[in-house]
């Protein structure tokens, strides 16, 4: 089981740190990749037409502006491509969020919410879980946890508010 993140730039890096961190708190093998759709296009060719023999399964992709690194990856595999819109201009990410949406019929990619990385990671993990019992269990877990921690938050503004 294993996952690849690619950033079309250094400066994406804390964007995606979440989903790097939601990997390891699951242990999901990943590799972390930076290149450029437009500056580095053979370097994404080679990453993305390659991703299934180095055994990677999914793969989260993660650009801003024109954002066409996701879209360029998807036409190189048929792994499935999630694309993390970044906001990186004073569009706010709408550009970037638009054209990875916006994908010609035949080249899907799964589109996050703008600085979306945590919830690529978790859908990247739901596609691994199909066929990974361990990673299933990893989900239901975690999902049970997140229902717990909102049980505690309400009780606890319960108990303030009747306090009042």
């Amino acid at each position: 089981m294993k996952a690849a993140i690619i950033m079309g730039s250094d400066s994406d890096l804390p964007i995606l740190q979440p989903a790097l961190d939601t990997f390891k708190e699951f242990a999901v093998e990943y590799e972390v990749v930076i290149a450029s759709a437009h500056r580095t296009p053979d370097k994404v060719h080679d990453f993305a037409s390659t991703a299934r023999d180095r055994g990677v399964q999914v793969i989260i992709a993660a650009a801003g502006a024109a954002a066409h690194l996701p879209g360029v990856v998807a036409a190189y595999t048929t792994l499935p491509v999630i694309g993390v819109p970044v906001n990186s201009t004073s569009l706010g990410g709408i550009d970037a969020l638009l054209s990875i949406a916006q994908m010609p019929a035949g080249i899907p990619v799964a589109t996050m919410a703008i600085n979306g990385a945590k919830n690529a990671a978790l859908f990247a993990m739901q596609i691994l879980g199909v066929q990974d019992t361990e990673v299933q269990a990893k989900l239901t877990a975690h999902r049970s946890r997140m229902a717990e921690e909102v049980e505690r938050k309400a009780q606890k503004a319960a108990e303030a508010i009747q306090r009042q």
